[in-house]
């Protein structure tokens, strides 16, 4: 039980870096400029959907619908062998 703990317990890190550098690229190279613009201001700025509607001129619903697009792109690079993808180029 004591070596299960330990390696349940090591460090990390190295992933972490490595998740946070594919969605960073997958954040440049696979969602929509809209996508990207309406991610950032979601998640970046923290705004809710209302006020990046408000901000950019579109319906609240528009918003939401953009940024679960984009979730869902990044979501699907991440999971489905994008790792290998995105370390090629």
């Amino acid at each position: 039980m004591a070596a299960y703990s330990r390696a349940m317990a090591e460090d990390n890190s190295q992933q972490m870096a490595r998740l946070k550098h594919n969605l960073a690229r997958a954040l440049r190279e696979d969602v929509t400029a809209r996508q990207r613009e309406f991610l950032l201001l979601y998640y970046g700025e923290q705004l809710n959907m209302r006020q990046i509607g408000e901000r950019l001129g579109v319906d609240k619903s528009t918003v939401s619908r953009t940024i679960k697009r984009g979730e869902a792109r990044l979501r699907r690079c991440l999971r489905y062998g994008a790792e290998a993808f995105l370390d090629c180029r």
